[in-house]
């Protein structure tokens, strides 16, 4: 069986011959393998772990994405437009829901806030010029805010976009430790996939 404790904040970690991990509340786990699947604080998770060499940790940049639906009128579309990608994003793109809602976004705004989740309005004039180079029907007034998120990301603003980063016991010497980086929404449609190539990084360190 197992225990979820989805309250409970790492407070610290250390490294020896078992994975240590320290909750807020003064809990102490000793593990045999961890993997650090935190997100946007996962950058911060390995930098507080005992024994991780810094220069494989990546600076955590974040990317907050904003949408915009589509007011008073049906979907234009039967299914996903994806303009051409752009830097750090796929672009504003028309994604359809199950109710045949209509929503456009994400864009690119970079924050270091990430919890930073309030649309701005103010942005719907630059999702009229990005949306009307697909559909220049799209009527004036014809979108309302929507909602936002943030992508955790491992490459910042003017770089090079970057993929995910797994990084196990091979790419870093810590016996027993998986760190994931960079794991925006894609992530979620790969999430198996990234849960068996853990799997193989563990699998490997153990057989040596």
């Amino acid at each position: 069986g197992g225990e979820c404790g989805g309250s409970d904040a790492v407070a610290g970690c250390g490294a020896g011959g078992r994975v240590l991990l320290r909750t807020a509340d003064g809990t102490q786990l000793a593990c045999d393998e961890v993997v650090n699947c935190a997100g946007h604080g996962a950058p911060r998770l390995a930098a507080a772990l005992g024994g991780m060499p810094r220069s494989h940790v990546p600076a955590a940049h974040f990317a907050k994405g904003t949408y915009f639906a589509l007011s008073g009128r049906p979907s234009p579309f039967r299914g996903l437009v994806y303009p051409l990608p752009q830097q750090a994003g796929l672009g504003v793109h028309a994604t359809v829901d199950l109710a045949g809602r209509c929503r456009f976004g994400p864009d690119v705004e970079w924050t270091s806030n990430a919890e930073d989740v309030q649309v701005d309005p103010t942005r719907a004039a630059a999702f009229y010029a990005e949306v009307r180079k697909y559909w220049p029907d799209l009527p004036d007034g014809g979108l309302v805010p929507d909602y936002a998120g943030v992508r955790p990301k491992v490459s910042g603003r003017g770089e090079p976009s970057a993929d995910f980063v797994l990084s196990g016991p091979s790419e870093h010497g810590v016996a027993g430790l998986v760190h994931l980086f960079g794991i925006e929404s894609p992530g979620l449609t790969a999430s198996l996939a990234l849960a068996r190539l853990c799997v193989e990084s563990l699998d490997r360190e153990s057989v040596r």
